[in-house]
């Protein structure tokens, strides 16, 4: 994990324009909502992904780059006061604190179009056709029927009480879409799988993406600020529906041993190629920030 945190660092590190180059502080300010902070889980999954496929490292670097920027925008926006309205993100002051309204505004917009420029002007696949599928890929889970739709959901429910499937079906749009397009995109940059491998891929990704939303829920309840580096009780006192508060903790804890299982138990048919896209759904149920 350390070793491909690391190198995704120096990665986005390379591929965002520098701070210096004109306009400075928009891209001074691309480069503070992208480096240096987050646990890289999208990244950590397109290689773990690659791995199935036996994918060159250096194309899934690009691929994971481009599902990292779409991340980092979302929560700049995310942030924004017509949204969350949030001051601290990766434990320090959020893009519009630090900078203004309309910079953040901007940073997202082109951290988002930057993201489908590295998926142009790379070559990550064997032919245009399968490349062309990874950028609707991508654009088709940061869209309307993926992350933005599930957080207008979102903005539409606060001070509601949802149902368990309304809740489920928020956030496989606006958390699960894009985890699942880090485990396909970085399949995807390698050998081409079968059918019914990638029915196993994409149902292992699916499962972790909810997981992934019922243990930040989790965290969000019990987990102090400082651990988080975000604003702590957050959903709560906006009247937001959370798995713990439709559930109960104990119930919450259950439902992400489940999904942990359901996506480990997808995986069986894969081998030991999967074995790190395994170990990811450990981390992911088990983790403490």
């Amino acid at each position: 994990m350390g070793e491909v945190q690391a190198r995704m660092e120096a990665a986005l590190s390379r591929l965002l324009p520098a701070a210096h180059v004109a306009p400075a502080r928009l891209h001074e300010a691309m480069r503070y909502a992208a480096l240096e902070g987050g646990k890289r889980v999208r990244p950590l999954l397109a290689f773990a992904a690659g791995e199935v496929t036996q994918a060159p490292p250096e194309r899934v670097e690009i691929a994971a780059a481009a599902v990292e920027l779409i991340h980092a925008y979302s929560l700049v926006h995310d942030d924004l006061p017509c949204m969350d309205d949030d001051v601290l993100r990766r434990g320090k002051p959020t893009v519009h604190v630090e900078y203004d309204e309309a910079t953040a505004l901007l940073v997202g917009d082109a951290l988002q179009t930057l993201a489908f420029q590295l998926l142009a002007e790379h070559r990550l696949a064997s032919d245009a056709a399968r490349q062309l599928e990874m950028v609707k890929l991508l654009a088709h889970a940061a869209g309307s029927r993926g992350m933005a739709g599930g957080q207008q959901i979102d903005l539409e429910s606060t001070g509601k009480t949802l149902t368990l499937p309304e809740l489920e079906f928020m956030h496989i749009h606006k958390t699960g879409a894009l985890i699942r397009a880090a485990v396909l995109l970085g399949a995807a940059c390698g050998e081409p799988l079968g059918e019914a491998e990638r029915a196993r891929l994409d149902h292992y990704a699916k499962a972790l993406g909810l997981a992934f939303q019922v243990v930040d829920d989790l965290l969000d309840a019990e987990a102090s600020t400082a651990t988080l580096g975000k604003t702590a009780g957050k959903d709560s006192r906006q009247g937001k529906s959370t798995y713990v508060s439709l559930l109960g903790a104990h119930r919450t804890r259950e439902l992400a041993a489940e999904l942990r299982a359901d996506a480990q138990a997808a995986l069986e048919g894969l081998g030991a190629r999967a074995r790190r896209l395994s170990s990811l759904a450990d981390f992911v149920v088990l983790r403490k920030f």
